[in-house]
């Protein structure tokens, strides 16, 4: 088995936080030993998700059986997952924003028996739907649900509860043409119609200011996707919604953005052997 050093372009507050977080839980079950320490398990686990590494490589680089490298994988997303912001959270922080931005995205997947759910007609490819609601600078405040590939953005939006919520809250929110129709405080671009007349210059100049600022919101699905886990999922797609959540948690202490202290990124060794 070669080894090699890797690393995780993560703070060393993230790791931190994590392996609390993981002694907690094993003090609570009353667990007496594991193979790894808690900040060996919490490693092995940012490396999964922020680097995509495979359970065989974790299991070869920590010196542990695949199996066991999927539990720990398994039972640290629950856990982070459980302390993720519910939809009434995430209004009540857009709440104190000039305006939110809502944008879809599709997260690939395995294509799978039942597939037709799960392909998106838009993307050509297998995958789930997740709604992103982000701020003015393009920051990730809150990522909805997975739902199959198939499901329309505005249908995603409104089974997330973000159209009725971010209306009640009278949030100014920008979308692309995806969501006409959404109504509310919603707002989305001039559309051509195929039998009416061209669009005025007006019409166009709004639509040009729309996407300058609905295209910021684009930069809070890179920060999702730069979690490399999210390049391709390979496990069921209803762990999705999980992994979205858990790794919404990790951004949140990784930036620590609303408790008005920025932490700096640096990258933490990894050592396989």
């Amino acid at each position: 088995m070669l080894s090699y050093r890797a690393a995780i372009p993560l703070s060393n507050r993230t790791l931190a936080r994590l392996t609390e977080l993981i002694r907690g839980q094993r003090a609570d079950r009353g667990t007496r030993w594991r193979r790894l320490d808690p900040a060996r398990q919490a490693l092995l686990v940012l490396a999964h998700l922020r680097n995509g590494d495979t359970y065989a490589r974790l299991a070869g680089g920590f010196a542990i059986g695949t199996t066991t490298a999927w539990r720990y994988v398994r039972e640290s997303i629950d856990l982070l997952a459980q302390l993720a912001d519910d939809l009434h959270a995430a209004i009540a922080r857009a709440s104190r924003l000039a305006y939110a931005i809502v944008d879809g995205t599709l997260i690939p997947i395995d294509r799978l028996a039942d597939q037709r759910p799960y392909f998106s007609g838009k993307h050509h490819r297998h995958g789930v739907n997740v709604q992103v609601l982000a701020d003015p600078a393009g920051r990730l405040v809150w990522a909805s649900p997975a739902l199959p590939g198939s499901t329309h953005d505005l249908t995603a939006a409104r089974a997330a509860g973000l159209i009725d919520g971010l209306t009640s809250a009278n949030v100014m929110v920008f979308a692309d043409k995806g969501y006409q129709g959404a109504g509310g405080t919603i707002r989305t671009p001039f559309k051509r119609h195929r039998h009416r007349p061209r669009l005025s210059r007006r019409q166009k100049e709004v639509n040009r200011a729309h996407a300058r600022l609905r295209a910021v919101g684009e930069r809070a699905v890179a920060t999702l996707k730069a979690w490399k886990i999210l390049a391709k999922v390979r496990c069921c797609p209803h762990r999705v919604t999980a992994i979205v959540q858990a790794i919404t948690v990790l951004h949140g202490i990784e930036t620590a953005r609303y408790s008005g202290c920025r932490v700096g990124s640096w990258r933490v060794g990894v050592s396989w052997r």
